[in-house]
């Protein structure tokens, strides 16, 4: 057992090193490059020039900052946020260029380049050379230091290295660094990572992203609240208090023809009641519109399938939930479900849909897929944007992988637990 330990520790100090050697040599230069790039590009934006050059410099050392964030995190686990403003697609290079220079994050990724050329250069390399120099030293005992002495004196260290006997000091110095250097040189590269990271991280600007979309999806939620009251008023009124009122009206009038015409009261009777069906089937839709009923009753995976059902096309459901959500997040899903449902039965051109809901690591993932042409996309004034507000509400996301020719997937994701 203690054997397997020492071949452990001996693995993960060899690959420590031979990881803050690639970093030191293969990043350092693209980290140069970039340290030049950076403000000769800025100096050419009062020329123009810069306006098609720094956003093209900048994404590269975002490329950079983010390849360094992956390393850290797969290598060390240390976890180093950023949060980038997003920049709207089309945008002219003036707007893509003060929007980039506006961030910043995208400044901390500029701070970096010189931190990471210097300070971060000693410290991705000090592990190999730290594992590496002992070698030398382990080496000098065997006659290494007759090629290195030649009649002077060969400083290892602080060992002056004149003879065999000063040659074998040499080498138990080496060993005591080589024991020094398996224990510690995973450590040195994770103090490289979090030098990285006390530059590059933005935890503030994680919060801050956070409270400003929260903030963005609340104020969507009341401004979808107040439109949805509006609609069901809309439809009480025109719809079922209408039907109310006329047969209202026919039963007064069925009142006065009971006696003087009864065949025309028998008519009036026949429509009252046609319009009772009628106001009590839209009274069901809009009730069936606010909260299902089979929602409450049955949970999120039998209301899906009854949504399935009525579709116009085959549709094929899935469900892996061993328990249901809050009723807040439940109707939610059921209600964005609906909407990617509807969107797939009347614009995909889809012969066939495909619903799988499951619930994994605390959160509740539903996935639609269609067969259908393709070419969905998450845009204002688009079906999906709405679904993309109503899930943002509760702290979700939103999908979409819809290439020319399909198929389209759209996939909904909510942060819950499940009773």
């Amino acid at each position: 057992m203690n054997s397997e330990n020492k071949n452990g520790r001996a693995r993960g100090a060899l690959l420590a090193a031979v990881r803050g050697l690639v970093l030191a040599l293969v990043t350092l230069p693209f980290g140069i490059v970039f340290l030049v790039l950076v403000p000769l590009s800025l100096a050419f934006i009062p020329l123009g020039i810069g306006l098609l050059t720094t956003p093209a410099v900048l994404t590269g050392v975002r490329a950079l900052a983010d390849v360094r964030r992956r390393l850290a995190h797969e290598w060390c686990g240390v976890r180093i946020r950023a949060v980038y403003r997003p920049i709207p697609r089309g945008t002219n290079p003036w707007t893509r260029t003060f929007t980039m220079l506006g961030d910043p994050q995208t400044w901390r990724d500029v701070r970096w380049l010189p931190v990471d050329v210097t300070a971060g250069f000693v410290t991705a390399l000090l592990p190999a050379v730290l594992l590496f120099y002992p070698v030398e030293g382990l080496m000098l005992p065997a006659g290494l230091w007759r090629a290195y002495t030649r009649g002077d004196t060969y400083w290892y260290a602080f060992v002056p290295v004149t003879g065999q006997a000063s040659a074998f000091g040499a080498g138990a110095l080496a060993l005591a660094l080589l024991a020094v250097a398996l224990r510690y040189t995973p450590a040195m590269l994770s103090a490289h990572f979090r030098l990285t990271g006390a530059v590059l991280d933005n935890g503030e600007g994680e919060l801050a992203e956070r409270v400003r979309v929260l903030t963005e999806t609340r104020r969507d939620a009341v401004d979808t609240s107040a439109a949805e009251l509006r609609r069901i008023e809309r439809d009480l009124h025109d719809g079922a208090q209408a039907r109310l009122v006329a047969m209202g009206m026919d039963l007064g009038t069925i009142e006065m023809l009971l006696d003087k015409d009864p065949a025309r009261a028998r008519q009036l009777l026949a429509q009252a009641r046609r319009n009772s069906v009628d106001a009590l089937e839209e009274l069901r839709d809009l009730v069936r519109g606010i909260h299902p009923p089979v929602l409450a009753e049955r949970g999120l995976g039998d209301a899906v399938r009854a949504l399935a059902l009525r579709l116009p096309l085959p549709a094929e459901v899935t469900v892996e939930l061993p328990g249901r959500p809050d009723a807040p997040v439940e109707s939610a899903a059921y209600f964005a479900v609906s909407e990617v449902l509807t969107n797939a039965a009347k614009h995909a051109g889809a012969d066939r849909i495909w619903v799988d809901l499951h619930h994994t690591d605390g959160r509740l993932r539903i996935t639609v897929t269609d067969n259908g042409g393709g070419g969905a996309a998450v845009g204002a004034g688009s079906g999906l944007a709405g679904v993309e507000k109503r899930l943002g509400t509760f702290d979700g996301v939103l999908a979409v992988s819809s290439p020319a020719g399909g198929p389209t997937m759209v996939t909904m994701e909510l942060p819950c637990v499940l009773s």
